[in-house]
C-alpha cells in the first residue's frame, strides 16, 4: 500500500504538460474488475462498495468495457459505485493510473 502510494505521488510529481482526456465506463472495484461472475451477481454498488471495503487492497477502478484503469481518487468513485460515469483527469500510461480531476 505504501509503495502504491510512493509511485502515485511520484507520477503525479513528473507529470509536466500530460494532457487532460476524458473518460467514460463503469465505476467499479479492481477484485472482480469487468467479471463480477465469482459474486454471482451483476456489480451493484453494494457489491462493489463492499468489495472495496472489506477486501485489503481492493479499490475503485474505471472499467471501459476493455481496459481497466487504476483511480488516483477513492473517496468520490464510493459515491458513484456500479455507475456509468465519465472522468476527467490525466492518464499516466506507465502505471494506468488516472489523476482524476472530477467525475460525473
Amino acid at each position: 500500500m505504501k509503495l502504491a502510494s510512493l509511485s502515485l505521488l511520484a507520477a503525479v510529481m513528473f507529470a509536466g504538460n500530460l494532457p487532460k482526456q476524458t473518460f467514460t465506463g463503469i465505476i467499479t472495484d479492481s477484485m472482480c474488475a469487468n467479471d463480477h461472475k465469482a459474486m454471482n451477481i451483476t456489480p451493484t454498488d453494494k457489491c462493489v462498495r463492499d468489495c472495496v471495503k472489506h477486501s485489503s487492497g481492493v479499490r475503485y477502478v474505471l472499467f471501459d468495457g476493455k481496459k481497466v484503469y487504476k483511480l488516483s481518487d477513492q473517496q468520490t468513485p464510493e459515491k458513484f459505485a456500479a455507475k456509468r460515469v465519465k472522468i476527467t483527469g490525466t492518464l499516466y500510461e506507465k502505471t494506468g493510473i488516472i489523476q482524476v480531476d472530477s467525475i460525473e
